[in-house]
């Protein structure tokens, strides 16, 4: 022990030094806030007035924005990803390719905020769909997402050895059962941990959803600010709420990519 402290002594300085200012600046924002009092008003509101059961709905809408969102862009993203690879021999798929690129520079090229105001109050009524805000930002963020899966799908799909497409064509196999049954799998496999970033980002995003009417965590938070006339604890709370969340995901994303890289030595 007395060597540890001989070698390491500047390291323990520094630490206490650095535990020092972070409770110093923990004291000053305490005291020069009010602090206790916020949290007073916060608590009173989120655990006795029952503020919490908006913040449940607010995270049950989340997670179905997120979860739908990310599983229609899958599905889009993989059929653009297909379509874009697809060698452009036939006045039809050049067609579709013109398309598809148009489709994902318009996603990929403006403000998921702008995306979500135009599609909600101009698109959406001007088609004669009626939706409600949870299942407009789902149809939204959904069509969001498909444009950026479609590029990181179209880079796995490029990741594959260009002779698995051509033994299956060998035996056989259409072009489309070749890249659906053999390519676009292994692509898949090369591009879930991709896949969990995508998923973490729109978990991000959907804080937004409140433009719509739609009630999210950020909506959530801003309603029990407004209801007790005082911001700084719900949005501390929030902030740390998002970063829990986020934390929790990219744990199982990096836990996902160690079980590949297993499998893969295997």
């Amino acid at each position: 022990m007395k060597q540890f402290f001989k070698k390491h002594w500047m390291d323990i300085l520094a630490l206490a030094a650095v535990a020092g200012l972070l409770a110093w600046g923990a004291y000053t924002v305490y005291e020069r806030f009010s602090f206790a009092k916020k949290w007073t008003f916060f608590s009173t509101y989120f655990f006795k007035d029952r503020g919490y059961r908006i913040l449940l709905t607010g995270m049950k809408n989340t997670a179905l924005i997120a979860v739908l969102g990310i599983a229609i862009g899958i599905v889009i993203g993989t059929v653009i990803a297909v379509v874009r690879v697809i060698p452009p021999y036939k006045k039809l798929t050049r067609y579709a390719q013109n398309a598809c690129t148009v489709y994902v520079a318009f996603f990929r090229g403006t403000p998921i905020v702008v995306q979500l105001l135009v599609g909600y109050y101009i698109l959406l009524p001007l088609l004669g769909v009626r939706l409600n805000p949870v299942a407009s930002c789902v149809l939204i963020f959904g069509l969001n997402s498909g444009a950026y899966i479609s590029e990181i799908m179209r880079g796995g799909i490029n990741s594959v050895d260009p002779g698995q497409l051509e033994a299956a064509r060998a035996v056989g196999m259409p072009f489309s059962v070749s890249m659906l049954k053999v390519v676009v799998p292994q692509a898949i496999k090369n591009i879930l941990p991709t896949m969990g970033n995508e998923f973490i980002t729109l978990i991000k995003e959907t804080a937004v959803v409140g433009y719509v009417g739609a009630v999210d965590i950020t909506k959530a938070f801003q309603d029990q600010g407004a209801n007790t006339y005082e911001y700084m604890i719900p949005y501390l709370v929030m902030a740390a709420l998002y970063i829990v969340i986020v934390a929790v995901i990219a744990s199982l994303v990096k836990l996902m990519e160690r079980k590949l890289a297993k499998n893969e030595r295997h």
